[in-house]
């Protein structure tokens, strides 16, 4: 494979500029400051390394970090531990290196994914799913190091095409029965339901894609609904003292469409009840993110322009 220095280097500062723009939080002149230096640390410490698809493997942890940045909203000390997150394991630099660079906070967040990924490695401990999860979730007090390694895991799968038939199933099977539940259970529904959508992709692959056919094939009537269904709430929130721009700017979707793995899991409910019931591509969801006081008031709307919906149709 051929490799064109200037234009991967370029790809890789675009990569980081895109980086700082796409931040959920503002960043100030002195996160720019020490994320820069969490980024220059990585390339060189990674420099000489490649993934599976042949691109250099810098291009990981900084897709991580923008997961981090964007879909979680943390801030500079996480996207700076995100860069890092494989320096301390795979690269000649330590963690007191981190530390001298960044700060004790950033080298404490690199310390805990280490020792997450060092649980794999260790044979005396149990890997059975429920144990698993429950010493992810205890093993260190700051849930940043739980939050990155989901933004890990989230790259991971969306690369996973890259691996062997055999790595993708043990992959997408530990990501279904481990991390999948733990983003749900701290909240983190939309990166949940894309790691049980890449799951189902590589465990059953004529089922996922059967289905996402099926779901492109009524796309435009999704869209339209959803539009008209999210015009009537915003009529409705105009009399309340709820701003729909700013709920939305939060967390993202307020409706959505329907994933694969949630008909996946409609229609595996169906035949293991003999349900006969044609599953319904088109019922709106409201996603729950912050502000948890609001979401009765969004909720009660919510069903009152549901039940009408079903009463016209």
């Amino acid at each position: 494979m051929i490799i064109d220095s200037k234009v991967e280097n370029k790809k890789i500062a675009n990569q980081y500029k895109e980086l700082l723009r796409i931040s959920y939080q503002t960043l100030g002149d002195s996160d720019k400051k020490m994320i820069r230096l969490a980024f220059d640390m990585a390339v060189e410490a990674h420099s000489e390394q490649r993934r599976k698809s042949g691109e250099a493997y810098i291009f990981h942890p900084i897709s991580v970090a923008k997961i981090v940045a964007e879909q979680i909203g943390l801030d500079a000390t996480s996207i700076c531990a995100a860069l890092l997150h494989d320096v301390a394991e795979d690269t000649k630099f330590t963690l007191k290196d981190i530390e001298q660079l960044l700060g004790e906070n950033v080298a404490k967040i690199v310390h805990g994914l280490t020792k997450i990924s060092n649980l794999k490695k260790d044979k005396n401990i149990s890997l059975q799913a429920e144990n698993f999860r429950k010493m992810l979730l205890t093993l260190n007090d700051d849930v940043r190091v739980i939050l990155i390694k989901i933004a890990d895991r989230l790259h991971n799968m969306r690369t996973l095409g890259f691996l062997s038939v055999e790595k993708q199933a043990k992959i997408s099977s530990e990501t279904l029965y481990i991390y999948a539940p733990i983003a749900h259970r701290i909240g983190l529904f939309e990166i949940k339901t894309e790691l049980e959508d890449l799951s189902l992709k590589y465990l059953e692959p004529e089922i996922y894609f059967q289905i996402k056919s099926s779901l492109s094939k009524t796309k435009d009537d999704q869209n339209l609904y959803i539009r008209n269904f999210a015009r009537k709430i915003s009529d409705k929130f105009k009399n309340t003292i709820i701003n729909v721009p700013e709920f939305r700017r939060f967390r993202g979707q307020i409706i959505r469409g329907r994933h694969p793995i949630r008909v996946w899991s409609f229609r595996h409910l169906c035949s293991q009840s003999n349900m006969t019931r044609e599953m319904d591509t088109m019922e709106p969801k409201t996603v729950e993110k912050e502000f948890k006081f609001l979401m009765n008031q969004f909720q009660s709307i919510d069903d009152d322009l549901y039940e009408k919906q079903r009463e016209l149709e």
